[in-house]
Formats: structure tokens, sequence, C-alpha cells
């Protein structure tokens, strides 16, 4: 059976009942109770793949992670969006952002409509899109000699808020870094805008470590800090809000610091954890709904015209001054 058939029993045009399968199309009401009376009456579901074959397209985009320790509420956000379009997702994960080109080959076997990325493409990488004609939006990267469409929080401006915020009640004289990954483009922007931003306060004394962006590693960071300083700093500055967790809990638990009055501990992205009372932590939240909004239509709109040009968006973050960083 093929809508051809219930739009022959409905009375109606073919088109007709596509548009009432189609989220957001216009039918009026009439016109989609008639549709529907004659699909329950047929016993009719609509063939997905079949109408790919018709459409040229697979109701498919994929979206690329490298970090799930914050992007499950981004990864929520964008399936919710993307569901409400009649479209549907299919996730990939990188256990490192070096692993990008393996992930590509099995994408490419869904022929999907569209990629969002939340990972470091290299510009060979990007250059396969466009051979592919297979339109690319970065969240949370973004590329300055590469014309690619991205969606990105202000990195470098929100760790410059949180050193602001360190270095205004005149209490924080020493400091240490958590980063994230070595190959983690984000990590490297936090990073720099935080020892930037330190350097022109007249800070020098910066310890700085690497973590994987998980709570473990923020734990370990916390450990390999003090063995390197011979004691812990007066703050402790975290590439993202999960190593901020496990440097807390590390300090407070295990070495039997007080957070904050012995140690000023900031994060970054927001998650909901973070406004937990058990960690109250002073981070840049970044705007999630309005950044997978804005990463949703950039996409759909060059599915639907490849002709657009790339598009950078870029939002600020909001600083969340929470407990955890002493006045």
């Amino acid at each position: 059976m093929t809508s051809y058939d219930v739009a022959l029993h409905a009375g109606v045009s073919q088109s007709a009942v596509s548009r009432c399968f189609k989220p957001g199309a216009s039918v009026s009401k009439k016109m989609r109770e008639r549709v529907m009376t004659a699909v329950k009456e047929m016993g009719y579901t609509p063939n997905a793949i079949a109408r790919g074959l018709i459409t040229r397209r697979s109701n498919m985009v994929a979206v690329i992670v490298s970090n799930l320790n914050f992007y499950p509420e981004v990864v929520s956000e964008l399936s919710a969006r993307f569901t409400e379009r009649g479209v549907h997702v299919l996730l990939f994960t990188l256990d490192h952002e070096s692993d990008v080109s393996r992930t590509l080959e099995r994408v490419w076997q869904y022929q999907v409509d569209g990629v969002i990325a939340a990972a470091h493409f290299s510009p060979d990488e990007i250059v396969t899109f466009e051979e592919r004609n297979v339109p690319l939006v970065f969240y949370n990267r973004s590329y300055e000699d590469i014309p690619v469409s991205s969606v990105s929080c202000d990195q470098v401006g929100g760790e410059r808020a949180l050193i602001n915020r360190l270095t205004k009640s005149g209490q924080h004289k020493s400091y240490a870094i958590i980063t994230g990954p070595a190959d983690s483009v984000v990590s490297m922007q936090r990073t720099q805008g935080a020892i930037d931003r330190l350097h022109e306060s007249g800070v020098t004394d910066v310890t700085q470590v690497t973590g994987d962006y998980g709570y473990k590693s923020g734990r370990r960071a916390v450990q390999e800090i003090i063995e390197l300083r011979g004691s812990a700093p007066d703050a402790i500055i975290c590439a993202n809000d999960m190593m901020a967790f496990g440097a807390m809990d590390e300090l407070r638990f295990h070495l039997e610091y007080d957070v904050p009055g012995d140690v000023s501990v900031v994060g970054f992205d927001g998650v909901r954890a973070a406004s937990w009372s058990s960690f109250d932590l002073a981070t840049v939240a970044q705007p999630v709904e309005s950044m997978t909004e804005a990463a949703v239509s950039m996409l759909m709109d060059r599915v639907d015209d490849q002709s657009l040009p790339p598009e950078k968006r870029v939002f600020s973050g909001v600083l969340r001054d929470g407990s955890s960083v002493r006045n």
C-alpha cells in the first residue's frame, strides 16, 4: 500500500497525504482529518525508505561528539529539536579527537543529510564534506581560516570572566590550571584565555597539568599539582565542570582542604550538577538551548539549500558565581 492508494481513497492529492506526515508542513485541519481517517481505515504506514528514494534524502543526520561528560545535555537538546522536524539522529562518539577519520568512514555508510560535529576536524576532513555535498556545522568549535559553519561559545571571554572573579578579591596569589586533552581545541582556547588574563593581572605563579575532561582525571590532577608544588595553590582553574567536581572532592574528602577556605575552584560549561548544593561551582554556563537551536537551524537550512554560504555564530557564556570561590 502506498500514499497514492491513501490519496485515492481519501479523494485528495498524493502531495496532501505527504504533507500530513511531514512535521511543520502546511495543511488544514479538515484536510488532515480526512487523510488520517483514510489512513486508519486502510492501515497505512509511511515507508521512510521509499520516501527517501523519492526525495533523495535519508532524513537522518549524524551528531559527532568527543566529550560525553558535557555533551549528554547537548545531545538531548539536539535530538529533541531534530525530532520536532521529523529528522532522525545518529550519534557517533570519539574516545579521542584524533579518531575522526575512522568515524567518518562509518558516517558515510548511512547517507546522512548533514552532520553536526562537536570535535576537531582537519582541513582535509572538512573538504571531504564539500566533495560529498554534505552540509557540516561545528558545535562549540570554530575555524578562523577555513570557510565552514559553526556555533560556539566565547571560550576566551568566559575564562576572562572567571579569572576576573578570582582576582577581584585579592586573596588568590598562586594558581593551577587543569587542562583538557592535548588534542582538544576547546581546552587550548580556554587555557590560553586563562593564562593571558592571569598574566595581564600580574600573576606569574601558575602550575599547569593535563586532564581528560573526566571526574577521575580531576582528582588525579589535584594530586599531581600538589606533588609538583609541594602544597595546594590558592585557586584551581579547570577546563570543564566535571574535572572541577573531581578536584573539589579530592581536595575536600581525601586531602582535607577546605573549599573555598583553602583552595578556590572554578570550572566551565555550566552542567546541571554545578548548581547542586554539594558543589555550588563557580563556572561559565553555556547557553545550550540557544546554541543547539542555532546549530540545527543552520544545518537544516543548508540541507534545503546547499548554496548558502558558511555562517559563524558566537554566544556569550553566563558567569555563575558559586560558593566554590572565596570572597
